[in-house]
């Protein structure tokens, strides 16, 4: 368990503050992340990394000359957000351009495409890679459906030696994939891991018993064994990954030279490094007997889970250019290669100063007497979501650990505490509707992170957009806005109904809502139908099995449990209904609110 905290919503900010405090040779701190603390050529491409906290090394200990040139950083097991992203991404760029490097995981590829778009529209040249080395979560002919676990570290380092070479961003691009490619990954838990302030890890193992195939956000693995030996377990590690040598690999060896790869025996956090080593020994003699040749061997903690007890076994099959650029040196916290000059950044170059992490207030654009007294409203609604997710966030938690990683109530309580505060800093300073959902969207996808995050700022932006800041909200345009929001969410996510996801909630509620509305319903009866609509769908998901995100590899456990996602939007669904039957005034919803 995690033992040393304050407030567990304040740990990764003050696990992040004193990191920084501790490498300052090496990087500096930017809102939403690490950057560089030393002078990166001019005109290069800048390597942009990142995902959850909870993974340390990964990702900011990876940052440093020679290897990444920023790290941004999400909550704990959660993405960090497309504006976390984008910030990082300005203050590392050289002039060359920004790549983009995470795990694939939804939550990532949402919010990292995000700032990649917005990068582009400023006239950056941005790419992405999304890491897919985990062979336990996909099958091969689904490869791009695999997330990244410790091949992170592979991807990144040759992909960054590109970029410290001043190769431009096509080639870096094809040498990044490439590595990924190459590279192969397999783990196994012997326990869970628990997030600071709980009481319970996100998943159990039987006593005497290992999980094969498990994820490093805590999600259960794909089957269970008795624990082996540490031989036995080399021995299932190594055969497991010789099963599936990657393309243009098997060829290299007809000279009669051995095939090189990279071996990782990766710690996931309470494994300690004498255990690892006596495993290692065994995987060292498998490989030898494979006709294979260890270059450079990793054996310890490099992409981790908190105190998940567990490991996993990572191998990276080199060509001569992946090994020179795997080998070129590097010096970050957590990983140093060779000898690296750099000089340090002169003082205020670049970034954002610790002590200047403050959000910038936006200007409230003018807004009728009609929208200030909605937005009232819209801050009732937000507040009551809170007060339901509140309520319920440990029974998120518990639904989303069957086939999840646990931790959508975290986020979700996250995300609409956030939403909340913005929304009322807003209707102190005279917002109107628009601008009120627009700034708890932003907050909400901010500081939730995650696919909840990246999808229910959208859902709030999109509502804001149709309800302007010039008339009182009426039914049409909220109809209009539930339905602008089910279009972006299913554009960006890629879900549809059928897939167990909130959608399964969002298009009944949708239509339900519609349909009330095009009959005249005042907007507080159409709400109200649609949803009870909501409540049923979110119970029907539990017959469904999932084919998005992190539960997709772990479908079965599913079965017979809602979808968490579907679940909290149903939950919030009726909590908003109920404040469109009461008669909230501003004095009494702030008095509310503040109690």
């Amino acid at each position: 368990m995690t033992r040393l905290f304050n407030e567990p919503a304040a740990f990764a900010d003050e696990m992040i503050e004193g990191f920084v405090a501790s490498h300052g040779r090496w990087v500096k701190r930017v809102a939403g992340g690490v950057v560089r603390n030393t002078k990166s050529t001019p005109d290069t491409v800048a390597l942009v990394i990142g995902g959850g906290s909870g993974h340390y090394p990964a990702f900011a200990g990876l940052v440093g000359q020679g290897l990444a040139h920023g790290a941004a950083m999400g909550n704990l097991f959660a993405s960090p957000s497309a504006q976390q992203v984008y910030n990082v991404a300005k203050a590392a760029n050289n002039g060359a351009g920004v790549l983009l490097g995470y795990g694939n995981y939804a939550g990532d590829v949402l919010h990292f495409n995000q700032a990649q778009d917005r990068l582009r529209k400023e006239g950056i040249d941005c790419r992405s890679i999304a890491v897919t080395d985990d062979v336990s979560s996909a099958p091969l002919a689904e490869r791009a459906k695999r997330r990244g676990i410790a091949g992170d570290l592979t991807v990144f380092k040759v992909a960054a030696a590109a970029a410290e070479a001043g190769h431009a961003m096509d080639r870096i691009m094809e040498i990044a994939e490439r590595a990924n490619n190459r590279t192969r990954s397999f783990g196994v838990a012997f326990t869970g891991c628990t997030l600071p302030g709980a009481d319970h890890p996100l998943f159990s193992v039987p006593a005497g018993r290992m999980a094969v195939g498990m994820g490093i956000h805590g999600e259960p693995g794909i089957g269970e064994t008795d624990i082996p030996t540490a031989d036995e377990l080399a021995e299932l590690l190594v055969a497991r990954l010789l099963t599936e040598i990657p393309d243009g690999v098997t060829d290299e060896a007809a000279d009669g030279t051995p095939r090189r790869v990279v071996p990782i025996l990766n710690g996931l956090g309470s494994v300690k490094y004498e255990e690892l080593f006596v495993v290692y020994r065994r995987v060292a003699q498998l490989l030898a007997e494979a006709g294979l040749e260890a270059v450079d061997p990793q054996v310890g903690e490099l992409v981790t889970s908190f105190d998940m007890a567990g490991t996993s076994l990572t191998l990276f099959w080199l060509d001569d250019e992946l090994e020179s650029l795997w080998n070129a040196p590097a010096d970050a916290p957590a990983f140093r290669r060779g000898a690296v000059t750099a000089a340090a950044l002169d003082a205020g170059a670049g970034g954002t100063d610790n002590n200047e992490l403050a959000d910038v207030e936006l200007p409230i654009p003018d807004a009728t007497a009609e929208s200030r007294a909605g937005a009232v409203r819209v801050l009732a609604a937000l507040g009551a979501a809170k007060d339901v997710v509140v309520a319920n966030a440990d029974e998120l938690g518990r639904i989303d650990a069957i086939a999840g990683d646990g931790d959508h109530g975290i986020g979700m309580e996250r995300g609409v505490r956030a939403a909340v505060d913005a929304a009322r800093a807003a209707v102190a300073r005279g917002a109107g509707a628009a601008t009120t959902l627009h700034f708890a969207a932003d907050a909400w996808a901010d500081k939730a992170g995650g696919t909840s995050g990246a999808l229910w700022g959208m859902a709030l932006r999109a509502v804001g957009d149709a309800v302007g800041d010039t008339k009182a909200p009426d039914a049409g345009a909220v109809a209009a806005g539930v339905a602008g929001a089910a279009a972006a969410i299913m554009d960006f996510g890629k879900a549809k109904q059928g897939d167990k996801t909130l959608v399964d909630v969002l298009v009944p509620f949708r239509d339900a809502l519609a349909a009330g509305v095009n009959a005249g319903q005042p907007l507080t009866e159409a709400w109200g139908a649609a949803a009870t609509v909501a409540q049923q769908a979110a119970e029907d998901t539990a017959q469904l099995l999932p084919l998005m995100g992190r539960a997709r590899p772990h479908a079965g456990k599913s079965l017979g449990t809602p979808d968490a996602g579907a679940v909290s939007m149903a939950l919030i669904a009726r909590a908003i209904h109920n404040t469109l039957s009461e008669n909230t005034s501003a004095e009494n919803n702030t008095v509310k609110e503040n109690a």
